[in-house]
C-alpha cells in the first residue's frame, strides 16, 4: 500500500523563544541570499550593502529620529486595525480612515487658525480627526452588522471615496490657485501645528518625539485594552466564533459596531499626527500606503500590540535602508525592493514552519 512521502500537520502552539528563535533563522537565510543575489547581480559586497542599510536607518541622530517617526506612524495604524482583526473584521480600510482624519484636521486648521486659541485648535482637531475616522469605519461596520456586507469589500471601496474626497478639497483650498496643491497650512502663524519639545537638543526630536510618545503610550494602552478588559475578551469570543459569542450573552453587532469605530478613530489619530505633527499639509498620498502595510505588520506580529512594534521598526528599516542602497551604489530603486521582497518572504514564511510541522514516512508499505 503505498504512502504519502510526508504528512501536514498544525503543532500545538510552540513556546515564544522557540517561535523567534525559527524568524531569526529564517532573517540569516534571508540574508544569505540576499548576499548571493546581490553578489551575483551587481557585483557589490553584500557587507557593505548591509552596512549601508543600517547607515540609512540609524546612521545619524537625525536618521535615528526619522525612523523613531516612521515607525510610530506605522505601529499606530497597525494598532488600529488590530482589534478588528481579532474580531475577524477584515478592514482593509485604514488607507482612507487616514485621509479623512488627516482632512479633518487639515479643515480645523485651514478654517480656524486664526479664530480660536492654539491649545483650543489642536484639541478641536483632534476631536474632529477621531469622529472622522470613526465614522468611516462606522459605516462598513454598520452594513455588516445590519444586512452581512463584505467587509473587505467594503473597506477596501471606501479608500477611494476618501482618496477623492480629499482630491477635491486640496483643489478647493489650493494656494497657490492652479498649483493642484494647498502648501503648508498655517506657514506663519503655525496655528494648529503640534508643539516642539525644545528641551530635546535636535532638531528632528523636538519635531517628531511627541508623536513618538504618544504612539508608545498607546500601545501600551492597547495591549491591556485587547488582552486584560472585557472588551477585549468579546472581541476575542466574536473573532473565534459569532455563535458562541451570542450563545454566552454577547451582543454581536455591538461589539463590532464598538470595534470599528473605535478602528477609524484610531486611524483618523494617524491622519492627525501627519498633518498637525509633522506635514502640515494634505494630499491624497498623505497615508503613503500606511493602511495596506499596517495590514501585515499586524499579521506578522499575530496580533499582537508588543509584537508589532518590532514588525514594523523591521518594515520601516528595510524601507529606508533599500533607499540608501539605491542612493549611494548608484542602483535602481528596485533593486533594493527586490532585497526587501527576500527578506520579507523569508519572514512570512517561516510562519508556515511556526503553525505546521512535516511528519516524513516511508515511501511504501507492503499489505499483509
Amino acid at each position: 500500500m503505498n504512502q504519502k512521502l510526508f504528512h501536514l500537520s498544525k503543532r500545538p502552539e510552540l513556546p515564544w523563544y522557540r517561535a523567534w528563535a525559527i524568524r531569526g533563522l529564517a532573517i540569516v537565510l534571508a540574508l544569505i541570499v540576499c548576499g548571493v543575489v546581490t553578489t551575483l547581480t551587481v557585483g557589490e559586497n553584500p557587507i557593505s550593502v548591509y552596512a549601508t542599510m543600517w547607515t540609512g536607518a540609524f546612521g545619524t541622530t537625525r536618521k535615528i529620529w526619522t525612523t523613531l517617526h516612521k515607525l510610530s506612524l506605522l505601529l499606530c495604524v497597525s494598532l488600529a486595525v488590530t482589534p478588528a482583526f481579532r474580531m475577524r473584521f477584515w478592514n482593509v480600510g485604514g488607507e482612507g480612515q487616514i485621509l479623512v482624519g488627516a482632512l479633518a484636521t487639515t479643515a480645523c486648521m485651514y478654517l480656524l487658525g486664526d479664530r480660536i486659541p492654539n491649545w483650543l485648535l489642536i484639541l478641536f482637531m483632534l476631536v474632529c480627526a477621531l469622529f472622522a475616522g470613526a465614522l468611516w469605519g462606522l459605516l462598513p461596520a454598520y452594513c455588516k452588522a445590519r444586512w452581512n456586507t463584505n467587509e473587505t469589500l467594503f473597506t477596501l471601496m471606501m479608500n477611494y471615496v476618501a482618496t477623492q474626497l480629499v482630491a477635491y478639497f486640496v483643489i478647493l483650498w489650493e494656494n497657490p490657485k492652479g498649483s493642484g496643491k494647498i502648501g503648508i497650512v498655517n506657514q506663519s502663524t503655525e496655528a494648529g501645528w503640534l508643539p516642539n519639545m525644545n528641551w530635546v537638543s535636535n532638531s528632528a526630536g523636538q519635531k517628531y518625539l511627541l508623536t513618538v510618545l504618544v504612539v508608545a503610550i498607546l500601545t501600551g494602552v492597547l495591549y491591556i485594552y485587547v488582552n486584560r478588559s472585557k472588551h477585549g475578551y468579546e472581541i476575542s469570543v466574536v473573532g473565534q466564533s459569532v455563535r458562541t459569542a451570542r450563545y454566552v450573552g454577547i451582543k454581536v453587532n455591538r461589539v463590532i459596531l464598538r470595534t470599528m469605530a473605535l478602528s477609524g478613530a484610531l486611524c483618523g489619530l494617524a491622519g492627525f499626527l501627519l498633518v498637525a505633527g509633522s506635514d502640515h499639509t494634505i494630499s491624497t498620498t498623505t497615508a503613503g500606503g500606511r493602511g495596506f502595510t499596517a495590514v501585515m505588520v499586524s499579521w506578522m506580529a499575530k496580533f499582537n500590540p508588543i509584537g508589532m512594534i518590532f514588525t514594523s521598526l523591521l518594515i520601516v528599516f528595510l524601507g529606508r535602508g533599500s533607499s540608501e542602497i539605491s542612493s549611494k551604489f548608484q542602483l535602481n530603486d528596485s533593486f533594493g525592493e527586490i532585497l526587501t521582497g527576500i527578506i520579507l518572504f523569508f519572514i512570512i514564511g517561516c510562519e508556515f514552519f511556526i503553525s505546521y510541522k512535516i511528519s516524513f514516512r516511508s515511501h511504501s508499505k507492503k499489505e499483509a
